[in-house]
């Protein structure tokens, strides 16, 4: 039997079954041991994360009391963090062609009734700009594993067309990835088109499931989807976003399993995740989420999320439309640092005017316009950003982590938040949006503690306000 290995590049050894048992077994024995939850807590009070056994025990603790501990320490350390800003982006479908045989998928390829779909360059473009139009910045591209439908030719001919476009004031200036695991000179190619983050979920770390839930199609090898992270960061690429998809197996093995993930990328590569997901499954075109019987609910959902913050409290954590507004409101405030606003699922969906179900890959639950996210957020005391700084300024990788784990980051992403609100509010917000934002962001001017950052932030704002565009720190 393998051994745990933080540092071995083979995926049974790194994700070990005996450790999370093992881990899963000392949580339990430990859950209700209050000497020890509380030596846990006033680590996490550090701000240098947790392991997975030390978070798995406060998983497993039922003592409501240590939860609404838990749940305000979370919250003090998104904000020391990540301040008050929440990053918006949007999801782009690019193809649905899938050879996999995932059965919680509605792209597996034994599925004949849904609409296959691949967008042309020119639809790529049409998308962009309904996106650009809403007011986005920031996408992250999906596409089926198909190599002769949607090769890797295929994905970086558009990227290319989407950091192509410039339409009046709109520009996508970040483009993150979540494509199927692929080779290190794949890798490479993505790296040279300027992406963002690389982005692939695990669905689930437990192998024999892993292998029953793809039976079929290349996503069915175990160890070459888990050990996509470090071919990746081999093959150039800085910034990696990891997830699993909770409802398929049991969740506190999973929550261990993606520590474990994290701490492997930290050991090896000296940076951890850029960004933590947390999908729940949901409804789609031939999927009943109620055939897999480890479906969380809303409170578990919410201390897992709490608790990821707790353990990497330096990781962007990302939350979809899959959830309802009543859901993200809750996890936003526990350590969520990224949404996305406006999504469809489905591929070509941003041009039609109605939204289309017979393409899309999971229902959505929230389905409110940007604006009406971005006005909810402000009015809950929250700066909605569309920036994208950090990645074009190079502080991607270990200097990105260097000035997040410092808390150094905050120097430039409150005033670059209040910027990019505010080209927001000049080019695409209704007029109650623009009013609440405008009174936003004359408030938050306040808390930039640097003299000379607020000064020329405040310059900045006039000059945007002038028809200028694009200004960072």
């Amino acid at each position: 039997m393998a051994e745990y290995n933080v540092k071995s590049l083979k995926a049974e050894e790194f994700i070990n079954d005996g450790e999370i048992l093992d881990t899963l077994d000392y949580a339990e024995k430990n859950k209700d041991n209050l000497e020890l939850i509380d030596k846990i807590l006033e680590k996490a009070k550090e701000r240098k994360g947790l392991n997975h056994r030390e978070a798995s025990v406060l998983l497993a603790c039922e003592n409501e009391e240590k939860i609404k501990e838990m749940y305000a320490l979370a919250k003090q350390i998104k904000k020391d963090f990540y301040g008050n800003r929440i990053v918006m982006f949007a999801p782009l479908y690019l193809s649905n062609y899938c050879v996999n045989g995932c059965v919680y998928c509605p792209y597996h390829m034994k599925n004949k009734h849904i609409g296959r779909k691949k967008l042309t360059q020119e639809e790529v473009k049409k998308e962009v700009i309904a996106l650009q139009d809403m007011g986005h910045k920031r996408l992250a591209i999906e596409a089926g594993e198909d190599p002769k439908n949607n090769p890797i030719e295929y994905i970086l001919e558009c990227i290319n067309t989407i950091y192509s476009i410039k339409h009046k004031n709109g520009a996508i200036r970040r483009v993150n990835v979540n494509i199927a695991a692929t080779t290190v000179e794949n890798y490479r190619k993505l790296k040279d088109a300027g992406i963002g983050t690389y982005i692939l979920f695990q669905e689930t770390y437990h192998k024999k499931s892993y292998e029953q839930l793809h039976p079929t199609g290349p996503k069915h090898n175990y160890d070459y989807h888990t050990e996509a992270m470090d071919r990746a960061m081999e093959g150039g690429i800085d910034d990696v976003g990891l997830g699993v998809l909770f409802g398929l197996e049991m969740y506190k093995y999973e929550f261990a399993g993606l520590l474990m993930h994290a701490e492997h990328l930290e050991a090896v590569h000296g940076v951890g995740p850029h960004t933590i997901s947390v999908p729940r499954i949901k409804r789609a075109d031939d999927i009943d989420p109620n055939v897999f019987d480890n479906g969380i609910d809303d409170d578990t959902f919410a201390k897992i999320c709490a608790l990821i913050r707790i353990a990497v409290p330096y990781t962007g954590m990302i939350i979809s439309t899959r959830e309802s507004q009543k859901v993200r409101e809750k996890v936003i405030g526990l350590g969520v640092s990224q949404i996305s606003g406006a999504s469809r699922t489905s591929v070509g969906g941003y041009t039609e005017e109605i939204r289309p179900h017979d393409t899309e890959q999971f229902d959505v639950s929230d389905n409110r316009t940007l604006d009406e996210v971005v006005l909810w957020l402000m009015k809950m005391g929250y700066i909605p950003s569309f920036c994208t700084a950090c990645y074009r300024e190079g502080r991607t990788g270990d200097r990105f982590m260097a000035l997040c784990k410092s808390k150094q980051i905050q120097n430039c992403c409150h005033p670059n938040a209040l910027m990019t609100l505010k080209e927001y509010l000049m080019d695409y917000a209704s007029e109650e949006t623009r009013k609440v934002g405008e009174e936003l962001i004359k408030s938050e001017l306040e808390n930039i503690p640097k003299e000379k950052v607020k000064k020329i932030c405040k310059d900045h704002l006039e000059k945007i306000e002038q028809g200028i565009r694009d200004f960072r720190f």
